[in-house]
Parts: structure tokens; sequence; C-alpha cells
């Protein structure tokens, strides 16, 4: 027990330290630019304690439960040495934890609500998860047999880029968000720890290059059948058939009703139900397949626990703190109508919101930790996170300015799938998984809603084709500024040898 409560506090000053830069950010636009001090200041305050408090919480359970957890799984299913049963559980594991995923449903909500129904929600869900499943289950059968992770993941967004092409313009925004999110809280944690066992397991295989890869091809399956589902599902009346209730959309960004007990008890019974089909389909493989009981179960019932009370506080906190300034702050840029500051305040809202995000935080010191190469945590947190700030100015540019989406995403993964030919072979992997980790629960809520929200008070924008597509921003830049790194230090190594 006093080892635990040290390492709570050394996770709660680290967790405390990476939520910096977003209060310095915030606190810069509203003490210099705008010059006011926010209303409900003592919430928003009371907010980011509790968003600490969640992440040191979420954090506890990756390293106690669900790290050793994917990895005693990849042990047990290899020494069974039943290929079969070992994908149908990858299958299992990322359905359930993609069709329960909150991310997923806040997009999939949201894409109904403007659409006026014409996408329906739940089926987005299904399409979702299938496609998280089924290609769990082919990178379990990857990893087995060392098939080449880049190559794979180069042929998936080339079919991805030519399905673009003909996919209806209102659905692709739609579409690569859908990637983004696909890769959130409740997914990564688990299919990265399944990736890494099975490398680490097999001699043959490196972690870096053969136990990451999980994450990038999950985010890029979504892409691929939302855009099937666009173009052979969806009518060629269904651009006319949309009518656009952008102004209705339920704000469900504040936390209403306050903290009885009551309230907090059904709220936690909620998160909890989130991870419930995660946790289902863990025991039923588990006692039903491979016939063992859970090895030490104890730590892995605390991980959990940690898990759900680590979900519920930052979503908690992220509406009591982050979702009220943020939607302020957006108001008052637009209401300035000076696009610099829209900008500026896009780049660093995504720089600040990757720095402290918990997902990329965990699995950057997984492979740091299971590597066979030391990692520079620091450095590459900074990339990712140069990334994302990049990535959502970009998107920002194309929102204010109306473009077609198409085109900067045929450029941006035509320059990564070119960078992944020449980069390093170990680091390609990783890099494309990190732009599918720094999406997940800080970054999305805020990164969607500022993106709903300009294409909302920008005339002649529209919701469902401009206001989607910023999380696609997010997700490509870090691969580039990752990649780009690798590149140029191996160039430089290079030539110091020579």
């Amino acid at each position: 027990m006093p080892q635990l409560i040290k390492e709570f506090k050394k996770t709660f000053i680290e967790s405390f330290l990476n939520l910096v830069p977003i209060l310095l950010i915030i606190a810069g636009f509203q003490l210099f630019v705008f010059q006011s001090v926010p209303d409900d200041l003592d919430s928003i305050i009371f907010g980011f304690f509790i968003v600490t408090i969640g992440v040191t919480f979420f954090l506890m359970g990756l390293e106690i439960g669900v790290f050793p957890l994917g990895n005693s799984l990849s042990s047990e299913f290899l020494e069974k040495k039943s290929l079969f049963w070992f994908a149908l559980f990858g299958f299992a594991l990322g359905f359930s934890a993609s069709v329960a995923e909150p991310a997923i449903i806040a997009v999939a909500s949201q894409a109904e609500a403007i659409t006026n129904g014409a996408l329906n929600a739940w089926t987005l869900r299904l399409i979702i998860a299938t496609s998280v499943g089924a290609i769990t289950a082919f990178g379990i059968i990857r990893t087995i047999y060392g098939w080449s992770i880049s190559k794979i993941i180069i042929i998936g967004y080339v079919i991805v880029l030519l399905i673009t092409y003909f996919a209806p313009r209102e659905i692709v925004g739609l579409a690569y968000d859908s990637g983004g999110v696909a890769t959130n809280v409740a997914t990564v944690p688990l299919i990265v720890a399944l990736g890494i066992g099975i490398a680490s397991a097999i001699k043959e295989r490196s972690v870096l290059r053969d136990g990451f890869g999980f994450v990038a091809l999950a985010a890029i399956t979504p892409m691929i059948s939302i855009q099937l589902y666009g173009i052979f599902v969806l009518d060629e009346g269904f651009s006319s058939q949309i009518q656009h209730v952008a102004n209705e959309v339920e704000d469900k960004t504040h936390y209403i009703g306050g903290f009885s007990i009551v309230k907090v008890l059904v709220d936690l019974l909620g998160t909890f139900t989130n991870i419930l089909p995660i946790i289902a389909t863990i025991v039923l493989f588990q006692y039903f397949v491979i016939k063992k009981p859970l090895p030490n179960i104890g730590r892995v019932v605390f991980g959990f626990i940690f898990l759900v009370l680590g979900l519920y506080g930052f979503i908690v906190g992220i509406k009591l703190g982050l979702f009220p300034i943020g939607e302020s702050i957006a108001q008052n840029l637009v209401i300035m109508n000076n696009v610099f500051f829209i900008y500026l305040f896009a780049f660093l809202i995504g720089f600040g919101t990757t720095m402290a995000e918990p997902a990329l935080v965990a699995v950057i010191k997984q492979a740091d930790k299971m590597s066979e190469k030391q990692m520079n945590v620091k450095i590459i947190r900074l990339l990712v996170a140069l990334g994302v700030g990049i990535g959502i100015l970009i998107g920002s540019y194309k929102i204010v300015n109306g473009h077609d989406i198409w085109l900067f995403i045929t450029i941006l993964y035509m320059l990564v799938v070119l960078l992944a030919i020449f980069a390093p072979k170990e680091i390609v992997a990783f890099a494309f998984d990190l732009g599918g980790v720094t999406t997940s629960e800080i970054t999305v809520p805020i990164v969607t809603a500022f993106g709903l929200y300009l294409a909302m008070n920008i005339e002649g924008r529209d919701p469902l084709m401009d206001g989607f597509g910023l999380i696609a921003f997010a997700s490509v830049f870090p691969m580039i500024t990752v990649m780009g790194y690798s590149i140029l230090v191996q160039k430089f190594q290079k030539g110091q040898e020579s």
C-alpha cells in the first residue's frame, strides 16, 4: 500500500504538469487577448483539479491492470497455439472496445443530429466497431507471421485515398474523424498491450517494429468502411435529403445536476457500463477458451477500478473546466472576427491537449519500457504535440476558407506514405500508432467541439462537410513530425559515422 500511495503521488504530479500547457494557453487568451476573467472561474478551477485526479487514476489503472493483462493474454494464447481462437479474441476485443467507446458514441450522435437522422448513430457505431474488430484480428495474425507493417499501412492509405475520390463529399470528413476516434481511450491501451505482448513473447520479433501498428490499422479501416457505406448504401439523393439543424443540436458539453451521491453513483455505473463489454470479452475467453484463472486477479481488479474512476473523473472534469472555457474562447474568437487569433488558438489548443493526453503518455512510456531501443520520451511527446498543433491549425484554415478536405487529406497522406518508405523501419509502426493515440479522451471532445462551432458560426460553412475533419488533421501530422524527425536523425548519425 505505501508503494501504491507513493506511485499515486508521483503520477498525480506528472498529470498536473501535463495539464499546465492547457492552463497557460487558456489564461493567456483570457488575460491578454480578451482581457477578461471567465464566468464560473471557481467551477473551471475545480474542473481542472478533477481532470488531474482522473488522469492519475487512469494511468495507474493502465500500469497496474491493463498492460500486464494484455501481455498475459498474449502469452496464454500463443502457448495454446490456436491462431483461430486468438484471432477471434482479437475481433471480440476490438469490437467490444469500440462499440462502447465514448468518443465514437459522441461523434456518431453529432453526425445523426447534424444530418437530422439521415445518418444513423447506431449504424455508424456498428460499422466502426466491426472494422476495428476485423483489423485487430488481422493485426494478431500479421504480428505472429511477421508481415511488414509499413507495407500494409502504405497499401491501406492508398486504398483510403482511392475510395475518398468516389465517396460523397458530405461524408468524407466524418469518415476520417471516425478513424481518429476509433483509436481512443478504451481501445488503445488494450490493443497496444496485446501487440507488445505478442512481440515480446516471440523471439524473432521486435517490440517497436512488430508490436506496434495495431492502432494505425484500427484507424484506417473505419475510414474505408464509412466511405464505402456512403458510396454503396446512401442513395444519390443523400445530399439533398440532409436538412441541417445545426442550431438545434443538443448542447451536451455542460455537466448538469450537481454532485449528489446518487448522481455520482449513477454516472460511475454508466462509466463502468462503457468498459463492461471489454471485461466480459476478457473473462469469457480467459475461462472458456484458455481455461485458466486470471493471473494476479487482485491487481487486474484494482486496475479496472482505477480505470473506471479515472475515466469518470476526467470526463466530469473536462465538462466542468475545459468545455465551458473552450466554448467561451471559441465564441469570443468568432465575435472578434480575427483569423490570426483563431489560428493561434487552434495551434496552441492542439499542442496543449496533446501534451496532457493520458493515452499518449501511457503508450510512449510502455514503448520505452518494453522496446529494445531507448526512447526519448520528452522529445517524442513534443514532436507529437507539435504535429497535432499544426494539424488543428491547417484544419481550422480549411474550415475558415471553406476548402475541400479531399485535396488536403490526399496531399498529406501521400506525404505520409513517402515518409514511411524512407523512415527507419523500426519506427514506422510506432509513428503511425502515435497518430491514432493523440486523438483520445482530452483532445477529441475539445477539438471536435471547436471545429463544429467554427463551421456553425462562419457564414457559408456546412457543419457536416466543414465541421468534421479536424481529428483527421490531428492524426496525420504527428506521423509526419515523428517520421520526419527519425529520418533527419538517421541521416545525421550516418554523416557522423562517415
